[in-house]
């Protein structure tokens, strides 16, 4: 369960990462620690999210917290890393060449389990590409994409 706090904080740091082009991915607020740990994960928009980034929302965030969290707390901004489950378009642009296992809902040519490297994702399909042949799964069938460990 959330700590009550985090909705308020969310409220608070989304605008602050916002003015300095990043955004808020998640928090977590840990205050079975001592001090309490408030961890907030953000992403650069437009690049990969490096640690000026978290320096950055760092800095700016850490007064106004201060305003709202009137006890002693560590705060530690940081990137979200590499998601295993692919789901914004920035993902898949970003994963593009990447091994993936691509599950749909129903079979498609007789398979539910799809594995290649991510092509690209478009309004109707997610492309992959599995021994040099570019395979089109209808993105309306297709339950999740899952980056892996495995190559083609």
């Amino acid at each position: 369960m959330a700590h009550p706090l985090i909705p308020q904080i969310l409220e608070v740091a989304a605008p602050v990462a916002e003015l300095i082009d990043l955004e808020v991915v998640h928090a977590v607020f840990q205050t079975n620690q001592s001090p309490p740990v408030l961890r907030i994960d953000v992403r650069n928009k437009q690049d990969d999210t490096g640690l000026d980034d978290c320096e950055r929302m760092s800095r700016a965030l850490e007064p106004l917290l201060d305003e709202l969290i009137p006890d002693q707390y560590v705060l530690e901004v940081s990137s979200p890393g590499i998601p295993k489950t692919l789901t914004s378009d920035r993902e898949f642009v970003s994963f593009r060449g990447f091994p993936a296992l691509v599950t749909t809902s129903e079979p498609f040519q007789g398979h539910i389990y799809w594995e290649g490297n991510l092509i690209r994702r478009d309004e109707t399909n997610v492309y992959i590409s599995k021994k040099g042949r570019t395979i089109a799964l209808p993105r309306a069938i297709v339950s999740s994409v899952q980056l892996t460990e495995s190559e083609e």
